[in-house]
């Protein structure tokens, strides 16, 4: 989706004291995060692969049960908004900073597009804390996602089997742990590469097992009525508004932009289009054939519906293939959202003046990066109903990173008229987002006080 460009009586150059007035931009010294792990060194292809492993994760296995709480209409229509409007929204994010790269201002980070445009404060006391939370939170419910699969894998080879929940999270953190010493995001190229191949292939496996299912005799009942009355219903349409902007979510976009090699103009475009192509075709099959096999009965991991009790309704090997094709992919995910922390990492410990593979730089990477994955490994275990204290994170970091501030740094970046069309649509959305992102965070915390009966740390569930 493209945006009118505006005119050059439009522009102006973001607020930043390293800015002259004519808008030329005096060089600014990248610090040690920007410098090694931020590395500007791919293509518009690399970008893709970067951002469909951002976004296309196996939290899209809950689609069906999204479109179960919205029912057949009203959730193809969020279903498809959700990706009109994040398309749309990360174009505008790659706009903004291409404007900036014009003007001689490369804007690595999200906390340095809001330090130039909103203030310095905006930078250090919201956007920066608020992203930085979002993808450690991101980080730990992948380890809780990475080690339910491989529970979920052992149990089927060993129905009876004594191995915790705990056990399996802790064997994903230390494949985690390894991984996490890939020194930039640049680096990570292949293996998004081979992400975006699993993310096909484990969407390819769950559609053919729904469809399999559903038009077998093993298929459950097909209702497709609303369940829940009164307010628990309007609680559950905007849980399910919640779940699905949630899976086209980033908030790492600047972060990817970084990594592309100069010049930067219409690659991320590019990169976009590719995204999209895996978003759409995986999402929607997903989704649908999901829905349309279980109905109202759909599980919050449509997986869940392979198996009733201990017995699986699909091969065994068909479904260890399709849990182990999950476990890669979420390892890519990981470690995609271990790269904002690992820039604050490297920008408070590692001195830029040396080498980046140099022992005064190894050093403190491999301890700094190893903690990290040690500390969310741990949480993971500890706090294996993380899920529900996602969806608030989701609520109060996904939606404002994705959804709001686009439309605001696009708005005071290019300052469009309120005549024009953008300025209303930008608005709109960030209004309609804002008030989104309350009633989802009310939705979390209500969730959160209804399970907290079951709650228990080190829980085997």
């Amino acid at each position: 989706m493209g945006t009118v460009s505006p005119s050059d009586s439009n522009l102006s150059p973001p607020y930043n004291k390293d800015f002259t007035a004519a808008g030329a931009a005096a060089p600014r010294k990248l610090d040690a995060g920007a410098l090694f792990v931020l590395k500007s060194a791919g293509s518009w292809l690399h970008c893709g692969y970067h951002l469909t492993t951002a976004i296309v994760a196996p939290a899209l296995l809950s689609l069906p049960f999204a479109l179960a709480l919205l029912g057949w209409g009203r959730g193809m229509v969020v279903l498809a908004l959700a990706g009109i409007v994040t398309f749309y929204s990360y174009n505008l994010l790659s706009l903004v900073l291409e404007h900036n790269a014009a003007l001689g201002h490369r804007q690595l980070r999200f906390r340095d597009m809001a330090h130039d445009i909103l203030g310095p404060g905006w930078g250090r006391y919201y956007v920066g804390p608020l992203q930085l939370g979002s993808c450690y939170g991101a980080v730990i419910a992948c380890i809780l996602l990475g080690g339910q699969s491989l529970k979920f894998i052992y149990l089927l080879a060993i129905p009876d089997g004594s191995m915790q929940l705990s056990h399996f999270i802790a064997i994903f953190g230390s494949f985690t742990l390894i991984l996490a010493q890939i020194p930039s995001f640049h680096s990570l190229r292949h293996i998004n590469l081979v992400s975006l191949i699993l993310c096909f292939a484990y969407c390819a496996c769950t559609t053919f097992g729904a469809i399999y299912i559903g038009d077998s005799k093993k298929a459950p009942p097909k209702n497709y009525s609303l369940t829940g009355v009164g307010i628990n219903r309007v609680f559950g349409f905007f849980n399910a508004i919640s779940i699905i902007c949630t899976t086209y979510g980033n908030g790492i976009i600047p972060e990817i932009h970084a990594t592309i090699a100069a010049p930067v103009k219409g690659k991320m475009f590019k990169g976009l289009l590719v995204c999209y192509t895996v978003v759409i075709s995986n999402y929607f099959s997903v989704g649908i054939s999901g829905y349309w096999a279980f109905g109202n009965k759909v599980q919050s991991s449509v997986l869940q519906n392979f198996m009733v009790g201990s017995n699986p309704l699909l091969p065994k090997w068909f479904l260890l293939m399709t849990n182990s094709f999950t476990v890669l992919q979420v390892a890519a995910c990981t470690l995609v959202y271990l790269q904002p922390s690992n820039v604050v990492f490297e920008r408070k410990f590692a001195d830029p003046e040396k080498g980046q593979l140099s022992v005064r730089n190894f050093v403190p990477r491999l301890i700094s990066r190893s903690l990290s994955v040690i500390i969310a490994t741990t949480l993971a275990a500890m706090l294996p109903f993380f899920g529900d204290i996602m969806a608030l994170f989701g609520a109060f970091g996904c939606i404002p990173l994705d959804f709001i501030l686009p439309m605001v740094f696009y708005n005071l970046t290019f300052k469009p008229s309120k005549k024009r069309v953008v300025f209303w649509v930008n608005t709109v959305i960030g209004v309609a987002s804002t008030g989104l992102s309350l009633i989802g965070a009310v939705a979390s915390v209500r969730q959160i006080i209804l399970d907290a009966r079951t709650y228990r740390l080190f829980a085997n569930m």
